[in-house]
């Protein structure tokens, strides 16, 4: 049992006792919309850059700080919008940042770094590639949402346009 548990160790990584405590996310959806989404983002980006036990690699972590700061954007650029976003698009939008990047985020740092980086998965994937994937599908939605804002301000352009030429 002892060599067991001495491969496990070696194998999975031994537990850090000096490593500070991280919590993990967990925001309700209550409240201010803009509130909620920027506490959510908030503490995204913290723990983040906490990285704990550096199991997000760096180029992660570039990204997840990239997401958040599109997120901002978007959430500046909804509040100027002459635009709306539908309610299914607002619901993604406050979701992605209240709740499906948290959850991301603390899946993916419950998993001990040298198995989120050897161990197939049973998608075929390993976790960091699996974490990949799911910041590339925010990343997509995130962009898309930005592009529908910004195809009805435009249109409002145009037409407020057309109108000043008549």
């Amino acid at each position: 049992y002892g060599a067991g548990w001495v491969i496990g160790g070696l194998w999975l990584g031994w537990p850090s006792w000096n490593a500070a405590d991280w919590e993990l996310l967990d925001f309700k959806d209550e409240g201010d919309a803009r509130e909620a989404m920027e506490r959510a983002l908030d503490g995204v980006r913290r723990l983040t850059e906490f990285n704990p036990e550096n199991k997000i690699p760096a180029s992660l972590q570039a990204r997840v700080l990239g997401l958040c700061k599109t997120l901002d954007e978007l959430l500046q650029q909804w509040e100027r919008s002459k635009g709306s976003l539908s309610l299914q698009d607002s619901f993604h939008a406050r979701h992605i940042a209240i709740s499906y990047l948290p959850e991301a985020l603390n899946t993916y740092l419950s998993i001990p770094a040298k198995f989120a980086t050897t161990k197939l998965l049973d998608n075929g994937k390993t976790a960091v590639d699996t974490f990949k994937d799911t910041l590339a599908d925010l990343e997509a939605k995130v962009r898309q949402l930005g592009d529908d804002l910004a195809g009805q301000d435009a249109h409002a352009f145009l037409v407020h346009s057309r109108f000043l030429s008549q």
